[in-house]
């Protein structure tokens, strides 16, 4: 290989790391959009907002599959324009490592609202629907009590 090609490689490799920082900025801005979504209740924009955030994912699955192939190469035997160039690749790895850190946490936090959430709407139905049958026994019973008092009054 000669040196031209293995300069473009690490080109290569430098423009898919930037684009896999790139990706992961979005998600984690995402992420944060969606947790504001599930505690406002916004359930119809938190779709919307799901929807492009599995495009993101889409796109960070190819930009994963590109950079399959320098997961099987020595870092230490890739030929870099400059020392330079090389360390801001490792610096982007690692900010792409704890971005990617920051969105986990963040999927677990709006995992845990929209949990919680759910609990809260099933309370909120129980009390509903206990409401609604006590007073559908309320009712009931007036009206046994009406009929009685009618059927009284007539005689």
């Amino acid at each position: 290989m000669t040196d031209v090609e293995s300069h473009y490689e690490t080109d290569r490799l430098a423009q898919l790391l930037r684009t896999r920082y790139e990706c992961l900025l979005e998600l984690r801005d995402l992420g944060r959009r969606q947790m504001e979504l599930i505690e406002r209740g916004e359930l119809a924009a938190l779709l919307d907002l799901l929807t492009t955030r599995q495009r993101s994912i889409d796109r960070l699955q190819r930009i994963e599959r590109a950079l399959d192939p320098f997961r099987d190469q020595s870092p230490q035997q890739r030929r870099w324009r400059s020392a330079e160039h090389r360390q801001q690749c490792a610096a982007l790895i690692e900010q792409c490592q704890s971005l990617l850190a920051e969105i986990i946490a963040r999927e677990k936090q709006c995992e845990t609202a929209l949990l919680h959430q759910r609990e809260q709407t099933l309370a909120l139905l129980q009390r509903m629907q206990t409401a609604s049958n006590v007073q559908g026994m309320y009712s009931a019973e007036m009206d046994l009590s009406g009929s009685q008092i009618n059927m009284l009054s007539e005689g």
